[in-house]
């Protein structure tokens, strides 16, 4: 009876641990997206858009124009181009941590900070 649970348990590792999330990042290198996330208990959406090389996000009512710097094809950097303040001088890491095909879900932090957020982005083009 042991050999057989162990055996059990073994197989089901050794399938789990083959297992790894989609990540066609290329398809999301560019386009139009959005963004909702909880912000006081508030659900707040950002709508943007993303080319090589900028983005421009519109988060109640204000529109923001960053650069992009992308480090490999799932991770990149997003500075701002005219900040209004010392907070938004500070650069973004995004790393794309897995896709489906119309959405991405990606870990975010300020750089040279350690604690890493979560979200979820959806293509709307």
């Amino acid at each position: 009876m042991f050999k057989r649970a162990a055996l059990t348990g073994i197989i089901a590792l050794s399938v789990l641990s083959c297992y790894a999330p989609q990540r066609d990042c290329a398809r999301f290198r560019e386009g139009n997206f959005k963004f909702t996330t909880t912000i006081d208990g508030v659900a707040a959406t950002t709508t943007f858009f993303r080319n090589d090389t900028m983005e421009i996000d519109r988060f109640q009512g204000k529109i923001d124009t960053s650069s992009v710097r992308w480090i490999n094809d799932c991770e990149y950097i997003v500075k701002k181009i005219n900040p209004k303040n010392a907070s938004e001088e500070k650069s973004v890491h995004i790393k794309i941590l897995s896709t489906t095909d119309t959405s991405y879900t990606f870990e975010y932090n300020l750089v040279g900070q350690s604690k890493k957020s979560r979200g979820t982005a959806h293509k709307t083009n």
